[in-house]
């Protein structure tokens, strides 16, 4: 991926001058590969640690963007990431490599891909990793060739295939593969996909560009995935989206939670195509139809195709990537979490960027959405633990969460209601908003009828700070509509104009029959990733407090609807840190 605009070398304070006005674009995240040449190899003596992650995935300094090339090959899973050995913002970009068993504990190890030969030496961006059929991993990935940021399409394979955490990569002469056409614009033109077999024996990868504002996903096929062609027409594009990067595509079985590989193409699927939309800085996804003999993509009906689409997330996550893992039978999903900070704050602290908790995700019984949920894996751990049943919270109550490390924990609670009548009417011109639009107006300190109800997560003892998570159901014309928000702007006493503070949202699609609402949220002082009603609403905010930090953070349970709600089971755990040996890896190169 990449949002490159060449910018010359200027003071700190111009800087912070333009970096306050591009705030209120891209949903006020800076763009990954945003170019500030005197910062990028500024490294800190001092690494702050106050808002630094417990039990995700991030290295001791500097910046990290895009997950890369997940896998799992031989009993190991890999993950590969952008990453700037000498800075804490974009820039000197290699692809950091660190091993594991669980995805939870990991070994880093030396960068797998880095700058190096004519077809690369400006960049090695993002690509994906696919497992041949003689069980040999083969990486794709996107150089830049030149200052103008002419990109192609590079590849990588294993130097010794026997080396189980497989450390050296190699580039092979007869790089690039692929190079734009007349017809593609060159400096938008990256992040292939794993590649999939089809049933004529050609295998094929997406690449994601754009055409004036037309979003495209560029089709490519190879006999021997040497010599690429490029189908005439995408697999799929949308007028007015902008800039598509990181495209993902891959099978989703009808019913029942288990993944399948990218090549799989039998009866009772449906296909997922994913991409990261460089102007909103959010992941759109489509559920629809792959038709194999057209080679094209067709979204159903149910699924809004643009800007108003299904996310994956509805906060800080982007830049994912998906793989199959064959060891458990399931499809995993990375995803990155940019800082919501200042470019000036992550230069103080020594890093920026995390790797949000790995998901599993599959269709829901509806086939209209993925479900997303973090592996199974994390659960390990899990610590000390409370328990709360049966306690009700009437209008204005809120219950205290005790005997766990808030700043650090995992939170699962099941809300019930008696009764649907109290919800308030959805105002029709709420429907010409985004959900994050209403959560701003209807935040949680605003009294409604049924909700807000739901967390006040990393929150000071007397509530000068809080980042709550909550729903509000509201009544439409013909239906419940259920808002799940995650809100930010509460977040933290720290009063800088330019820290992005947003009020995340999404709506929830869920029967209210049974008349319940299940939450679960990742807290881990700078970040928290909730899950709604199982995992079928997510989202990640970024978050720094000044007060509610490490044992000054508290965790609440609230209501602040008329509507009495029972806590029908809450279970917290204290979450452990998982075994990280970064004494090596992450070697220059």
């Amino acid at each position: 991926m990449d949002c490159l605009k060449k910018s010359s070398l200027f003071s700190l304070p111009i800087f912070l001058l333009y970096f306050s006005i591009i705030l209120s674009f891209n949903n006020g995240v800076n763009a990954s590969h945003k170019v500030f040449p005197g910062l990028q190899s500024t490294s800190t003596v001092d690494v702050k640690n106050v808002h630094r992650t417990g039990y995700h995935f991030q290295p001791p300094q500097n910046w990290i963007n895009d997950p890369n090339a997940p896998m799992y090959y031989n009993g190991v899973y890999h993950l590969f990431y952008q990453y700037n050995p000498y800075g804490s913002v974009w820039g000197n970009i290699v692809w950091a490599h660190s091993v594991s068993t669980d995805l939870i504990n990991w070994i880093p190890l030396e960068p797998g891909i880095y700058p190096s030969e004519v077809f690369d030496k400006y960049g090695t961006w993002s690509g994906s990793a696919t497992i041949l059929p003689n069980n040999k991993p083969i990486i794709l990935y996107t150089g830049i060739v030149d200052a103008k940021n002419t990109q192609v399409q590079n590849y990588a394979i294993p130097a010794d295939i026997s080396d189980p955490f497989l450390r050296k990569w190699i580039k092979p002469d007869n790089n690039p593969l692929i190079v734009a056409d007349v017809s593609i614009n060159k400096t938008q033109f990256r992040d292939p996909t794993t590649c999939w077999l089809g049933q004529d024996g050609y295998w094929r990868t997406l690449i994601g560009s754009v055409w004036g504002k037309q979003g495209l996903a560029i089709l490519y096929k190879s006999k021997n995935l040497m010599k690429w062609t490029k189908i005439q027409h995408p697999l799929h594009s949308v007028d007015g989206t902008g800039n598509w990067e990181c495209p993902d595509f891959f099978p989703v079985l009808l019913h029942g939670t288990n993944g399948l590989d990218a090549s799989y193409n039998k009866k009772n699927i449906k296909h997922v195509l994913k991409v990261s939309l460089d102007v909103t800085r959010f992941e759109y996804y489509t559920v629809g139809q792959y038709d194999t003999k057209k080679d094209r993509y067709i979204p159903d009906k149910t699924s809004i195709d643009g800007w108003k689409g299904l996310r994956l997330d509805y906060g800080n996550y982007y830049a994912s990537k998906s793989f199959y893992d064959p060891s458990k039978n399931r499809r995993i999903m990375w995803g990155w979490a940019n800082e919501s900070d200042t470019v000036n704050d992550d230069v103080k602290k020594g890093w920026a960027g995390i790797q949000t908790i790995p998901r599993k995700l599959w269709l829901d019984p509806s086939g209209k959405q993925l479900v997303q949920w973090p592996v199974e894996e994390l659960e390990t751990l899990r610590e000390q633990k409370v328990q709360l049943s049966n306690r009700k919270l009437n209008k204005g109550d809120k219950i205290e969460v005790k005997g766990i490390t808030p700043a650090q924990a995992d939170v699962e609670v099941t809300f019930s209601f008696t009764s649907l009548d109290k919800a308030e009417t959805f105002d029709p011109n709420w429907d010409n908003l985004y959900a994050q639009d209403v959560c701003a107006i209807k935040g949680s300190m605003v009294q409604g009828g049924l909700g807000p109800f739901g967390l006040l997560t990393l929150a000071s003892q007397n509530l000068e700070e809080y980042t709550p998570v909550f729903f509000r159901v509201f009544k439409a014309q013909d239906k419940y509509k259920v808002l799940m928000c995650s809100d930010a702007s509460r977040s933290t006493l720290k009063n800088d104009k330019t820290m992005y503070k947003p009020s995340f949202a999404g709506y929830v699609d869920v029967d209210l029959t049974n008349k319940t609402l299940s939450l679960r949220s990742l807290i881990d002082h700078s970040v928290v990733e909730s899950f709604g009603a199982g995992g079928k609403t997510c989202i990640t905010s970024r978050v720094y407090p000044t007060l509610a930090i490490y044992d000054n953070a508290h965790l609440f349970v609230f209501n602040n609807g008329t509507e009495t709600i029972k806590i029908k089971s809450l279970n917290a755990w204290t979450m452990g840190k998982p075994k990280m040996n970064w004494s090596f890896g992450h070697s220059s190169y």
